[in-house]
C-alpha cells in the first residue's frame, strides 16, 4: 500500500472524505426528520405559542392613546400634572385638532373605552365631546379652552388631564397593577379601594381550590386504581369501562347534573330529609359555594387522577409485596414501604394533570360555584367577552401563567419532574 494511502484523508465510493460524507448525510437525515416534525412544529406555533405571544403583549399593549391624541400627547408634555390646574390653551387647542381627526375616523369611541378602565367617565366625555367638536372650525373658532369647558365641565377637572397623560405612553404596566389590586395614578402607584380588591381574593381561592381538588382525587382515586391493578383482568377492564364513562358524557351534561344533585331542593337533600337527617326547614347549602365547586370538579377529574395511577401500579411486581411479607412484615409495612414509593410518579403524573386542569376550569365553577365558588378564569372570561377589557384579562392570563410555571419549578426542586410517569 502506498504512502498516500496511509497518510491521506479516508474516502468514501464517491471519492469524497469520509468525515465531509458522513457529516453531508447527517445533516440530511436531520433535515428529514425536520421536515417530518415541520407540520406539528408550524401547528404548536400558530395554536399555542402565537396566542401566548398575543396575550403577553396585549398586557402591556397601550398605543390607542398616543395614535389617537398625537398632538395632544405632546402638548401635555409640558405641562406639570401635579401643579392642581388644567393645561393651557395650547392643550385643548390640540386635542381639537386630535379629536376632529378622531371623530371622523370614529377611534375616539374606543379610545374612550380605553380610558374608562382607569377612570368612570371618560368614556361618555369624549362621545359627547366629539359630537361638538366636529361641527367646530379649528381656525374660527379658537381659543378652545372655554368652549371644552363649555361642552362638559369635566375638562376643568385636573384628574382628567392627569388620567390622559399618565397612559399616554406606548406600553402601561396599569393592567398588571390593576391585576394585583394596585392602580397606577399621577401620584404614583397606590392600592385600589376596599370594595375594588377582588384579584388577589381570586387567585388565593383558584390556587387553594385547585389543591383541595386535587387532594380529593388523591384520596379518592388512589384505593380505586389500586383496586383496578390488582383485580382480575377481566374485572378491572370492567370496571375500568366504569372509570372511562364520564369521558362520553357532556361536560355540560354532568355538570348541570351536580346543580340538581346538591340544590336545596335537589335529590341529596330530598334523601336527607327523608331518612330525618335534615330538617326540611334547615336544608344544606351545598352549591353555589366553595363545596358545590369542589365535588363537581372533583368528580369531573377524578379519572386524570385514575388512569396515570393504575398505569403505573400495573407495572409494580406483585412478588415484591409477597417478598416483604414473607420477611415479617405486616400488609401495612409492606404497603407503606414497598408498594407505595412505587407508585409515587403516578401520584405525581395525576396531581400534575389534575391541578392544571382544575386551575384554569371555567364552565364548572361559573355554573355551579356562585359568587364565592368561581376561579380567576372565570374573571378572565367576563374581561375577554363582557367588558372588553382585553388588557386586563391578558394581564390576569399571564400571572395565572406565571403561577403554574412556579408552582411546576417548585414540584420539580422537591420531587422531581423526572420521576412522573404516565405508565
Amino acid at each position: 500500500m502506498s504512502d498516500a494511502t496511509n497518510n491521506g484523508p479516508v474516502l468514501s465510493a464517491d471519492g469524497m472524505p469520509l468525515k465531509r460524507s458522513l457529516a453531508k448525510a447527517l445533516r440530511r437525515e436531520k433535515l428529514r426528520a425536520l421536515m417530518l416534525i415541520a407540520p406539528l412544529l408550524i401547528f404548536v406555533l400558530v395554536t399555542f405559542i402565537a396566542p401566548i405571544a398575543d396575550m403577553l403583549f396585549r398586557s402591556v399593549e397601550n398605543n390607542i392613546v398616543e395614535d389617537t391624541l398625537p398632538q395632544t400627547v405632546v402638548a401635555l408634555k409640558k405641562w406639570d400634572s401635579k401643579s392642581g390646574s388644567v393645561p393651557d390653551e395650547p392643550v385643548f387647542t390640540a386635542l381639537a385638532a386630535d379629536l376632529k381627526v378622531a371623530v371622523e375616523a370614529k377611534t375616539h369611541t374606543k379610545l374612550g373605552s380605553r380610558l374608562n378602565y382607569e377612570m368612570t367617565g371618560i368614556s361618555s366625555l369624549l362621545r359627547k365631546t366629539g359630537r361638538r367638536v366636529d361641527k367646530w372650525d379649528l381656525e374660527k373658532d379658537a381659543p378652545f379652552k372655554e368652549k371644552f369647558v363649555d361642552v362638559d365641565k369635566d375638562w376643568a377637572d385636573p384628574e382628567v388631564w392627569a388620567v390622559i397623560k399618565v397612559f399616554s405612553s406606548k406600553y402601561t404596566s396599569g393592567y398588571f397593577l390593576n391585576a394585583v389590586d394596585l392602580q397606577k395614578t399621577p401620584s404614583g402607584i397606590e392600592p385600589r379601594d376596599e370594595d375594588q380588591r377582588i384579584y388577589i381574593t381570586l387567585f388565593m381561592r383558584t390556587i387553594f381550590m385547585s389543591l383541595t381538588i386535587m387532594f380529593s382525587c388523591i384520596l379518592l382515586g388512589y384505593p380505586i386504581a389500586f383496586l383496578l391493578a390488582n383485580l382480575r383482568p377481566k374485572t378491572s377492564n370492567l370496571l375500568l369501562i366504569l372509570v372511562l364513562l364520564p369521558f362520553w358524557t357532556s361536560l355540560l351534561v354532568r355538570t348541570s347534573a351536580w346543580k340538581v344533585l346538591l340544590q336545596q331542593q335537589g335529590v341529596i337533600n330530598d334523601i336527607l330529609v327523608w331518612i330525618g337527617l335534615v330538617d326540611d326547614g334547615n336544608r344544606l347549602i351545598m352549591i353555589n359555594n366553595q363545596f358545590g365547586t369542589i365535588v363537581a370538579m372533583t368528580h369531573i377529574l377524578l379519572p386524570f387522577m385514575i388512569l396515570p395511577l393504575y398505569s403505573v401500579m400495573q407495572t409494580i411486581p406483585v412478588t415484591y409485596v409477597r417478598a416483604a411479607k414473607s420477611l415479617g412484615a405486616t400488609n401495612w409495612t409492606a404497603f407503606w414501604r414497598v408498594y407505595f414509593p412505587q407508585s409515587v410518579p403516578g401520584i405525581g403524573a395525576g396531581c400534575i394533570l389534575v391541578f392544571i386542569l382544575s386551575i384554569g376550569y371555567y364552565i364548572t365553577p361559573e355554573l355551579v360555584g356562585g359568587t364565592k365558588g368561581v376561579f380567576i378564569s372565570n374573571r378572565i372570561a367576563y374581561h375577554i367577552s363582557s367588558s372588553l377589557n382585553w388588557g386586563l384579562g391578558a394581564a390576569l392570563g399571564a400571572i395565572l401563567l406565571a403561577a403554574v410555571l412556579i408552582l411546576y419549578w417548585a414540584y420539580d426542586k422537591i420531587v422531581g419532574i423526572d420521576n412522573v410517569k404516565l405508565g
